[in-house]
């Protein structure tokens, strides 16, 4: 009887982990595009807010932009409780240190963490920048809207914050606005310094610059696809890792790249309508973005923008030229769009922080036999965990098998030369972690 009942249980178990949750479904529809609008209005009307603008107006600069998110921000923890730990955190930046710096200033982040009620310590984060500018970087009086590039980043992360605030995660949640993104990164460059010093066990960076936009320079009009920027493998990687990946694969198989995946796939489950397009670059062609700088560290870190950019309206004076109004100007942003990119980074914010940690230490064997064999050290909060395999020229992690809270296990019939490998664990809830990839080999 006793095993009757064990069997049933882990057929529950392992049905109810092919299930959806309403939750997410919930987060979806409350996601407003009005109160979006409502914020990149309010962002725009600051008239610029390049990082080296004004810091002492209340109603015009980046100053008074910093203090109106870090307000709304501290308004939404008035509304729960006081959830979330709200602050800024600033680096100086010497006059020189690049062409772009032409007096010292304070760049300045916007944080508000939501602590997890289970791993403290353990932080997935979504970003939007704060600041803007137009032809000239180092112009930094003109009006300069950013309503784009990136107002609608920015207005997306506090509704994030306004949505998921509702609810309790086991991992804490950061939103973050950051400055200097345009003036050299500083912003991100500042904050990964100051996850590195605080000890912080970062999930990943869901970098959103550019949400806003579906009428593409390119003529193409599309309300729907979205783009995933990854870099293939951290920049960290050890020698012996990089020699490991010559013989075993792994070549778009980092962190990062995995942070992607996990993205993706969870689009494809609970917002269908979606075209996630996941690119395998860090970034645009020679362009940068605030993920990197955590990806630098050796973090996941990966951008979340639209899929047809348009660049008469990033960047660019305010004028009409040859009958093209250029531009970065309110009339030209799509808000439900920016509502739709803002519920694909709150699911994904909600699953990963309602996940347990990733399996440790995950070996792979197998050479020359029909089965591939894993062994992995367990985490807490696990509940069992799920193998994935895809063919070697897959982007996705098409094929999977739940196996279990054990820490070992061989998939017979399957032979290793043929697939890539990688194991996530489960929750509870049946929120999984991001896949791992094998990081050592055994026989």
């Amino acid at each position: 009887m006793k095993h009757l009942l064990t069997t049933a249980l882990l057929l529950f178990t392992i049905s109810s982990f092919s299930q959806t949750d309403q939750k997410i479904y919930d987060i979806i529809d409350a996601v407003s595009a009005e109160r979006i609008k409502q914020d990149v209005k309010t962002l725009v009307d600051f008239g610029t807010r390049h990082t080296l603008s004004d810091t002492l107006s209340e109603t015009r600069g980046i100053g008074a932009a910093r203090r109106w998110i870090k307000s709304e921000f501290e308004n939404i923890s008035s509304n729960c409780s006081d959830c979330l730990e709200v602050f800024f955190q600033k680096n100086l930046i010497s006059k020189g240190d690049n062409e772009r710096i032409v007096h010292d200033v304070w760049v300045v982040n916007v944080v508000a963490i939501q602590r997890g009620t289970k791993y403290p310590n353990r932080y997935i984060i979504m970003s939007g920048d704060i600041d803007s500018r137009v032809s000239d970087p180092t112009d930094f009086t003109s009006t300069s809207p950013g309503a784009n590039d990136n107002a609608s980043g920015m207005a997306g992360t506090i509704e994030a914050a306004r949505v998921l605030s509702k609810y309790q995660f086991e991992s804490s949640i950061i939103y973050l606005g950051l400055s200097g993104e345009e003036q050299g990164l500083y912003g991100g460059k500042g904050l990964a310094e100051y996850a590195k010093n605080k000890g912080w066990d970062i999930i990943g960076i869901m970098n959103n610059d550019m949400i806003g936009n579906i009428k593409g320079v390119d003529g193409v009009i599309d309300n729907r696809t979205f783009r995933i920027f990854s870099e293939p493998v951290p920049p960290t990687e050890t020698e012996r890792e990089r020699r490991m990946r010559r013989f075993y694969g792994g070549e778009v198989d980092g962190i990062s790249r995995q942070l992607a995946r996990y993205i993706h796939k969870n689009v494809k489950t609970y917002m269908p309508e979606m075209n996630p397009m996941m690119v395998y670059r860090l970034d645009r062609f020679g362009r940068g973005g605030h993920h990197r700088p955590f990806n630098d560290a050796g973090l996941a870190g990966i951008r979340i923008m639209e899929a047809h950019e348009n660049y008469t309206q990033q960047h660019q004076d305010i004028r009409v030229e040859n009958g093209i109004a250029y531009g970065d100007t309110f009339e030209h942003v799509n808000f439900d769009y920016a509502k739709k990119l803002t519920a694909v980074n709150a699911i994904n914010l909600a699953s990963l922080a309602s996940a347990p940690p990733p399996p440790k230490n995950l070996a792979i064997g197998g050479i020359v036999k029909p089965a591939a064999k894993f062994k992995w050290d367990k985490v807490d909060g696990a509940v069992g965990y799920k193998i994935y395999w895809r063919d070697t020229t897959s982007p996705t992690w098409d094929n999977s098998r739940y196996v279990g809270d054990v820490s070992e296990f061989t998939l017979d019939g399957i032979v290793i030369d043929n697939f890539f490998f990688g194991v996530a664990s489960v929750g509870k809830d049946g929120y999984e972690s991001p896949v791992v990839f094998p990081n050592k080999t055994f026989k």
